[in-house]
């Protein structure tokens, strides 16, 4: 399986810290948060890593190279326009392959990869074409995204029932993206709209998640970090 990094956004939030430098490459414990990704991912036996990048892109490519330090292969999907979520990971479908692909957010921080062993995460069993990790809502988000429900994930929400929140990890099915947009689009509304054909699953992942997506929370994480050693 190949992994794909989303690492295309221009960190709004995160300023001035992303005026210089691009929103993947800001340090947690003195380690770019991107670099977790592709010690985990490579760890994990993915060899090779796609990874999109526009603002300040060139200083994300200096950084990590072409992947031989952790003994994978890195590939990059420049993008000169903003392609959002939907569109950046299309372009890269050349090199993603015709098989189910990882995507994660490079702006979150995880301790541990997902279970990939979890049915019909990998292989996208009985003809879905995603699987999502949700996670806890964090307090940032109390109402969440989604509500699992027997192992998919549903774009409604009935009476009282409990959501969570998107994690920014899923599987995808190049499929998926058939008859998308060319000029860019937003992932979620693609994905509510398999949700409702019932081709998405889901699973709760129980381990540590940060959307590291403010400098108030940058600095919570770095707080905890140092004190987990």
């Amino acid at each position: 399986m190949k992994a794909m990094i989303l690492a295309a956004g221009r960190g709004e939030r995160l300023r001035p810290l992303t005026d210089s430098v691009p929103k993947p490459l800001v340090r947690v414990d003195g380690k770019p948060l991107i670099v977790y990704h592709i010690e985990r991912l490579a760890k994990a036996g993915i060899s090779e890593i796609i990874i999109n990048h526009a603002w300040l892109g060139d200083k994300l490519v200096q950084a990590l190279g072409d992947g031989s330090r952790w003994g994978i292969t890195i590939l990059y999907s420049a993008e000169s326009s903003a392609l959002e979520t939907g569109g950046g990971i299309k372009q890269a479908l050349p090199l993603l392959g015709n098989r189910p692909f990882l995507v994660i957010n490079g702006d979150i921080f995880i301790d541990d990869l997902p279970d990939f062993s979890e049915p019909n995460s990998t292989e996208l069993l009985d003809g879905k074409l995603a699987h999502l990790w949700l996670v806890d809502n964090p307090e940032q988000h109390p109402k969440g995204d989604f509500p699992l429900r027997d192992g998919l994930v549903a774009a409604d929400i009935l009476d009282n029932e409990p959501t969570l929140t998107f994690s920014g990890m899923g599987i995808y099915h190049p499929s998926l993206f058939e008859n998308t947009p060319d000029n860019g689009f937003p992932l979620a509304p693609l994905l509510r709209e398999k949700m409702a054909l019932r081709a998405v699953s889901g699973s709760h992942f129980p381990g540590f998640w940060c959307d590291v997506g403010t400098k108030e929370r940058l600095d919570k994480l770095e707080r905890r970090q140092q004190e987990v050693g």
